[in-house]
């Protein structure tokens, strides 16, 4: 059987916290996800008001959708080494969602959730995470522990904690 997707506690306080900042400050927001896929939007959007800073997400799980819809180069998926699971792929992602959903700050996500799915030099549990707002667009390397479920929680938390910092940096140069 395959579990539910129920947040806790701590995953909904952080959607509160960053709808909050959203309304606060005028910010927009947008997802791209791969292995969380939706889950950050999915929580964002448990929370009432969220439209007014959620403009939405792409669920990037396959190859095409990034090239196609997020923009992603070939250099990049196709490059010995790169490919869908790193800095440069999470980067793109996240400009790409900034783009094609017309928000202020999006965050990226990519990764392998396992069980399988490992690489050279990228094991189970690799997430790399992008976000772009208007004034810069950073990556960030995780390695979570834990079965696909633990990986894929932990990342959307973490994505929510980079979604707030961009917010708060976005508004405070406004």
């Amino acid at each position: 059987m395959v579990p539910s997707v129920i947040f806790d506690g701590e995953t909904l306080d952080a959607c509160e916290s960053l709808v909050a900042a959203c309304r606060a400050s005028g910010v927009t927001v947008g997802t791209a996800e791969s292995c969380t896929g939706g889950l950050v939007a999915s929580a964002i959007t448990a929370i009432p008001g969220s439209s007014e800073a959620i403009r939405g997400g792409v669920v990037s799980y396959a190859i095409p959708v990034k090239r196609e819809v997020l923009g992603v180069s070939n250099d990049i998926l196709d490059a010995p080494g790169v490919g869908a699971v790193s800095s440069e792929c999470a980067a793109a992602m996240a400009e790409g969602a900034r783009r094609v959903l017309g928000c202020d700050v999006a965050v990226s996500i990519t990764g392998i959730a396992g069980p399988g799915g490992e690489e050279p030099g990228k094991p189970v549990g690799t997430v790399w995470m992008g976000l772009s707002t208007p004034f810069f667009t950073q990556t960030f390397p995780n390695l979570f522990e834990g079965d696909r479920a633990e990986v894929r929680a932990r990342a959307v938390r973490r994505a929510l904690e980079l979604l707030i910092q961009g917010v708060r940096d976005s508004a405070d140069k406004r």
